[in-house]
């Protein structure tokens, strides 16, 4: 197929800083509350010669380097819970390679439709309830078995989105420990960091053997996340749980407009 082509791909000194500029910001909404792939991968799609297949990839160099930035700002001040951070990113870096592998078989387009009708579902869930996400409120033992397999689940079934498409996947996460979990936006952010490492990783573990990572972009979006990555950590730690949740609102709103603009665009072009 045409669209797995990893041909070279010409980047300009003005290419390359658009694409740390992008990488800082995605960096930032995705330390905190996640869906930075929402700025980084458009981005990307809209370098001349890149492919979409070598976008997702090479998004995904870009989002581990951010990820690890994040994540160890968090765990020097937010305490993650480890009984399903760990189960959750072990599943999730499984369903990531799973999904990284469907990315090259499934039509992008089969996937909107269904995505579009959850994000909703999800911004109205949040809307409707002002107190979700503002305390913890475990809805099982911390080391029940019901606590881990939850953890499973979410895990696994976000890995293999992440791999085969991505935007919005660290919203799917915190919006998952938050409903399903019973935790705080902060702890649950901190949480899907770590979740969220591991879906990156498992999409590389594919895609770098493969061929698709346009390094020389990657890298230039690597750098951007990085810087990103900490100052969004530090933010979403020195303003709280209510200040997550108010930018997790306003990325579902536009994650949902992103989403639903391409569906019905492509609609128009197949009528």
């Amino acid at each position: 197929m045409a669209w797995l082509s990893a041909g070279p791909v010409p980047l300009t000194l003005g290419i390359l800083a658009l694409l740390v500029l992008a990488g800082l910001l995605a960096g930032w909404i995705d330390a905190v509350v996640g869906g930075g792939g929402l700025i980084q991968l458009p981005v990307l799609l809209l370098v001349p010669g890149m492919s979409p297949i070598q976008a997702l990839a090479t998004n995904k160099l870009g989002s581990i380097a951010g990820t690890a930035a994040s994540a160890t700002t968090y765990l020097r001040r937010v305490a993650p819970d480890k009984s399903a951070a760990l189960p959750a990113a072990v599943c999730a870096l499984a369903g990531a390679v799973l999904g990284a592998k469907l990315a090259s078989l499934v039509p992008e387009a089969a996937f909107r439709p269904l995505i579009l009708a959850v994000l909703v579902g999800v911004g109205a869930f949040t809307l409707a309830k002002p107190a979700l996400g503002t305390e913890a409120r475990l809805r099982f033992g911390e080391h029940s078995k019901r606590h881990h397999a939850v953890a499973w689940l979410l895990g696994g079934v976000v890995g293999i989105y992440d791999g085969a498409l991505g935007p919005g996947t660290g919203s799917f996460l915190v919006i998952g420990f938050v409903a399903l979990l019973g935790f705080d936006f902060l702890q649950a952010s901190a949480t899907a960091k770590i979740v969220n490492l591991a879906t990156n990783l498992g999409a590389l573990l594919f895609f770098v053997p493969a061929g698709h990572v346009v390094w020389q972009a990657g890298l230039a979006v690597a750098a951007g996340n990085v810087a990103g990555g900490v100052i969004g950590a530090k933010t979403a730690i020195r303003f709280g749980s209510g200040f997550v949740r108010a930018v997790f609102i306003c990325v579902l709103a536009i994650l949902v407009l992103t989403l639903g603009w391409q569906w019905i665009a492509g609609l128009s072009r197949g009528a």
